[in-house]
């Protein structure tokens, strides 16, 4: 556990923070360039505030994504574009990226690829059943023989030593801080899961042992 961490900010890193460094990776080691143009969907959930603040430590043009309330909280995390998803489709837009990470897959694997700029790679961590079997088997097959590289993550090792010590790098740096929305007791670990699941969280939801439960928020 990083010094000067607490343990509710601790908590927050091993899966979503660990899920956000590998999938700026590829399988192979392969990575984006300083200058690149990165775009993070979902850049105000569980993984993408990570993904955001990781991809800016590497020099990356970063491009957030979320919804119209959000948007002022995935500005702060230093992005350099914002993308509201109520009001546009970046599937259809004209720009180019080098580096997508999608952590809840929705748009068609085709319709991502078009936006890859040659050379780029689009790597979803997760979504519903069919997207995940959509982007774990089409994905790999559409980009054989190809220079862009669309699909789902299949290499995550949780806890991986060199990936913990980079976080705690960048941790130390100034360059990496959990967002925390809410926290819950324990007693009320099922509000805690239903403000996830209707999606009003904005970055990561916390259950602590012990201490005041926060006044609901608006």
């Amino acid at each position: 556990m990083p010094a000067g961490q607490s343990f509710e900010e601790a908590a927050t890193m091993p899966h979503s923070a660990v899920l956000a460094l590998q999938g700026l990776r590829h399988r192979n080691g392969r990575t984006f360039e300083a200058g690149d143009k990165v775009l993070i969907d979902g850049a105000s959930g569980n993984v993408g505030p990570f993904a955001v603040q990781i991809a800016k430590a590497m020099g990356a043009e970063v491009t957030g994504v979320g919804s119209t309330d959000k948007l002022d909280m995935v500005r702060a995390l230093g992005v350099d574009h914002v993308l509201d998803y109520r009001k546009v489709d970046y599937t259809r837009e004209q720009e180019r990226y080098d580096w997508i990470v999608d952590p809840d897959a929705h748009h068609p694997i085709l319709k991502v690829r078009r936006v890859l700029k040659p050379g780029g790679v689009y790597v979803s961590l997760g979504g519903t059943t069919w997207p995940i079997i959509r982007n774990a088997f089409a994905g790999p097959l559409l980009s054989i023989g190809n220079d862009r590289w669309a699909g789902l993550m299949t290499w995550w090792k949780p806890f991986n030593p060199p990936d913990v010590d980079r976080l705690k790098e960048l941790i130390a740096a100034g360059l990496l801080k959990p967002v925390i929305d809410r926290r819950y007791l324990l007693s009320e670990v099922v509000d805690a899961l239903r403000r996830v699941d209707d999606g009003h969280a904005r970055g990561k939801v916390v259950i602590t042992m012990d201490g005041p439960a926060e006044a609901p928020r608006t």
